[in-house]
């Protein structure tokens, strides 16, 4: 039985399309140019970030992102980035008995800017938050941690299957792959993805239908 469902935040959660255009803004390049380049990067299994670093071979992503910071062009979220599943899928998993967690790849920043967002949720919380990111296995004892149930009871949702899918797995917690997002589309009927996943969905609205089986 799931007691406890973990949720992924960039295209799980939230759209990245205000994110990487607030970055070719920053670049001044077209939005076009940089999101082809997100799609490439994940086509060939790379991190997102390589995306800027095709465009900017030397640049320190992470001084970048501080500079954005400082001249008042920082990371933002409002309820604009969520998508429309969110709130009505994490509020009945909640009234369903679950315990609902965010806990994602992202800054520290934007773990604050989520929680502003006051979700249905039992615990938001980032890698920033953490010092330690998917898919290092860290991460998951931590999830462990928070989770307050058993990885066979605890469920990671997720549409990247490097960074979301296959080290849930390996830590033993049950899985489900979302089709969204470049990654969910581009990975959604990839053999060893369907093989390593206990559900595979295409809205957050579909989970309290599945875990209840």
């Amino acid at each position: 039985m799931i007691e406890t469902i973990v949720f992924d935040v960039g295209e799980t959660l939230t759209k990245d399309d205000r994110y990487w255009a607030s970055w070719a803004d920053w670049l001044g390049v077209p939005g076009h140019t940089v999101s082809c380049l997100v799609g490439a990067v994940a086509a060939q299994g790379r991190e997102q970030d390589d995306a800027l670093r095709l465009l900017s071979p030397d640049m320190d992503v992470a001084a970048a992102y501080h500079a954005r910071e400082s001249a008042g062009r920082g990371e933002y979220l409002d309820e604009r980035d969520l998508y429309p599943d969110v709130r009505p899928a994490l509020g009945g998993l909640r009234e369903a008995g679950h315990r609902v967690i965010v806990a994602g790849n992202a800054s520290a920043r934007a773990a604050e800017l989520l929680r502003d967002l006051d979700l249905p949720a039992d615990l938001v919380v980032t890698s920033g938050d953490w010092g330690v990111a998917k898919p290092d296995p860290s991460f998951f004892e931590r999830v462990l941690e928070v989770s307050q149930a058993g990885p066979a009871e605890t469920l990671y949702v997720g549409d990247h299957p490097a960074e979301d899918i296959f080290p849930a797995r390996q830590a033993g917690l049950r899985t489900a792959h979302l089709r969204r997002g470049p990654w969910g589309h581009l990975w959604a009927e990839d053999p060893d993805v369907v093989a390593a996943v206990d559900w595979r969905i295409d809205s957050l609205t579909q989970l309290a239908a599945a875990v209840a089986e």
